[in-house]
């Protein structure tokens, strides 16, 4: 079977496995563990950036877990909404999908769109499902238009679809917050977003990104992944870490923001 091969490695993370299973090792050790969240706000950077918030936000998941992850990433070049049902391949060998759940998924495949000029927002998250569950499935779904009613369209689908599917799916939403802003403006305006997420209001979340124009990029699949928790009795939303790319660059002045959230 076709696979799809990985683009970003050796850019966004390390390209030789030896090296990468060290790393996620390493960022891994540093986290503290808690809970067993049913869905993660997990940033998509390079791990230089946004590994350590990346890791934190999927040590929030049980580490036993061997079930489907529901990957959800916004499309950086513009593709329509569309799933992948092909096994993905990363340094540390292959994640088979899961094409059972994808069948009740009533969405476009498309796999060239899962790739195109180096999309990053799902495969970055691949080798920490890998390296800390590696007997579970993925199912990347691509999100395009990043509206309320492309979120309430796509979650209704989800919903579905995971009623008939009745085996264990966690959800990853993969996101950076502000871009290019200073590290001031970063955290407030972040934060402020934020609040919305905690009291799982993604209308009011949607409302401030547009008030305070907070460039997050994967708002929409954070706003899917907590409206499918909500209809599934979620009703907690922690915050476990928020950093910018100035702690690691030294550049305070143009960052960009990286939080890890739990859904419970």
């Amino acid at each position: 079977m076709k696979s799809r091969a990985s683009t970003v490695a050796g850019m966004f993370y390390p390209g030789e496995p030896g090296r990468l299973r060290q790393l996620l090792s390493e960022l891994f050790r540093s986290c503290a563990f808690s809970g067993d969240a049913a869905g993660i706000v997990s940033p998509h950077a390079g791990y230089v950036y946004s590994g350590r918030t990346a890791a934190q936000a999927f040590a929030a998941f049980d580490e036993q877990f061997d079930g489907t992850f529901l990957v959800i990433g916004p499309s950086h070049r513009g593709f329509p909404s569309c799933i992948s049902q092909i096994p993905w391949e990363t340094p540390l060998g292959i994640l088979e999908p899961d094409t059972d759940l994808g069948a009740y998924l009533h969405l476009p495949i498309d796999e060239r769109a899962m790739s195109y000029g180096s999309e990053n927002s799902l495969e970055v998250q691949m080798p920490f499902i890998q390296c800390r569950f590696p007997r579970s499935r993925i199912l990347p779904l691509m999100m395009g238009q990043q509206t309320l009613s492309e979120v309430h369209r796509i979650s209704s689908i989800i919903i579905e679809a995971l009623e008939k599917y009745e085996q264990p799916v966690k959800i990853v939403a993969s996101s950076d917050f502000s871009h290019y802003v200073s590290h001031d403006k970063a955290y407030r305006d972040d934060h402020y977003a934020i609040e919305a997420l905690v009291r799982m209001d993604v209308p009011e979340f949607f409302s401030r990104i547009k008030s305070h124009n907070i460039t997050a990029c994967g708002y929409g699949p954070i706003g899917c992944m907590i409206e499918v928790l909500k209809t599934r009795g979620k009703n907690r939303c922690d915050l476990l870490e928020y950093t910018t790319s100035g702690e690691t660059s030294g550049d305070y002045d143009q960052v960009v923001g990286y939080a890890a959230l739990a859904v419970q």
